[in-house]
């Protein structure tokens, strides 16, 4: 029988956590191994059938033309809904999506592509209709998804009184939604407050493999890109600690370079001062020893002039990361090494690629994250050749710097349904 000292465990979640814990792998922090003890998942749900589920999933996914042009987030919950179809429950989706520049649209085509994916979904356009819906035409094992929860200020502001109305659409709720789960908004934090609340299979793993880097096989790789140092800086202070290796590229180079007294030009920085030159002491840490900048040149950190900017790192670099993913046993990822989006690729793919084959090849435990760095091994179509990958970006780093997040406590504080 499990050990679980009085709290409820799925026998799912109990024997990963087994597996993560032999003394001869990977075990799990304290505070993490609580979490997963207390945390309801969906095989803990003692019926299914005529049963209204309703489940936030994150399908804020990229459209263009009409058209998704990634699907890796909804293709991760799939699963879910098919089991929660095959007990015969009645499955409500809702979620939430914005363009690039944070305009909110609708999420008609991913119900489009959820059939094409072969699960049938009903669209419902509006709150309103869905009482209705959902009592006379939604049958047991059959699929709806709700227009964007976001179409209402209620959404974001965290509104007891939406979250109370979404909630009075379901039974059970799922919450599927790991990477949005570092938010308080009413789909995340509101409505385990009505419902009896449950984690979601992939939410499971998120948890699960996650922590596997609270207390990993050395020596650890920890590679942090991207921008927004100071969404950043707790995870790498943390980190500081656990890691033997950490390379810091993408924009927070730019950073590091200002705090050597380097000229960086019109690179991307932060605007606060963060007292990085504590990070630049400790003999872990290394950043690029040279950069690409906006006419593709190859260039040295300190030789840059007003007019260049830093949009990419270097060969030189590269090479020096393939020699310490070959030597690591655990590498973590998080963040593009360049300018991604603007079509500097070319570091962040070969990048990918060498993780990949680290851990096909040399045994090493690989995890990533982040919507650039998902979007990278995505167009190597390597996504199976790491050990896992996060549908979290904000909801990773959160995670991985404090061990726990508000859609976790959520869950965890939830109504009992007695």
């Amino acid at each position: 029988m499990a050990p679980n000292g009085g709290a409820k465990i799925s026998n799912n979640l109990y024997s990963i956590q087994t597996k993560f814990s032999d003394t001869k792998k990977n075990t799990l922090a304290p505070l993490v191994s609580a979490i997963i003890k207390s945390m309801k998942t969906i095989r803990d749900i003692e019926y299914f059938e005529g049963a209204r589920i309703l489940m936030r999933v994150d399908f804020n996914v990229p459209i263009k033309g009409g058209v998704i042009t990634d699907d890796f987030r909804i293709r991760a919950v799939v699963p879910t809904i098919k089991f929660l179809q095959s007990k015969g429950a009645k499955v409500i989706l809702i979620s939430h999506i914005e363009t690039n520049e944070g305009e909110n649209i609708s999420l008609k085509p991913v119900a489009d592509h959820l059939n094409k994916l072969g699960v049938a979904t009903i669209f419902i356009q509006n709150l309103k209709n869905a009482h209705e819906f959902i009592e006379n035409e939604l049958s047991n094992g059959g699929v709806a998804l709700l227009e964007n929860l976001r179409f209402s200020e209620g959404e974001k502001k965290n509104d007891t009184k939406f979250a109370k109305e979404l909630a009075s659409l379901g039974d059970i709720f799922v919450n599927e939604a790991f990477s949005c789960s570092h938010r308080e908004h009413a789909s995340i934090g509101g409505i385990p407050k009505f419902l009896p609340s449950y984690a979601g299979f992939q939410f499971e793993k998120e948890v699960l493999n996650l922590s596997r880097a609270f207390e990993p096989f050395h020596p650890l790789l920890f590679i942090l890109g991207g921008a927004k140092f100071e969404t950043k800086i707790p995870l790498l202070e943390k980190f500081m600690n656990i890691a033997d290796i950490i390379f810091v590229g993408g924009a927070l180079a730019s950073d590091f370079f200002k705090e050597k007294g380097y000229e960086i030009g019109q690179s991307l920085v932060s605007e606060s001062n963060f007292n990085l030159s504590r990070f630049l002491k400790n003999a872990k840490l290394f950043i690029p020893i040279d950069i690409t900048n906006q006419n593709n040149e190859i260039m040295s950190p300190e030789s840059l002039s007003k007019d260049d900017k830093i949009m990419d790192s270097g060969p030189r670099t590269l090479e020096i990361l393939r020699e310490k993913i070959n030597q690591a046993k655990f590498i973590l990822w998080n963040g593009p090494l360049g300018m991604y989006e603007n079509g500097f690729k070319n570091p962040t793919l070969e990048l990918a690629k060498m993780i990949g084959e680290a851990t096909s090849k040399n045994g090493a435990v690989s995890i990533v994250g982040g919507g650039d760095t998902v979007a990278a091994t995505a167009e190597l179509d390597i996504e199976n050749q790491f050990t896992f990958v996060s549908t979290g970006g904000g909801a990773m780093l959160n995670f991985l710097a404090k061990g726990t997040l508000p859609g976790i406590e959520a869950l965890d504080n939830s109504v009992t349904g007695d």
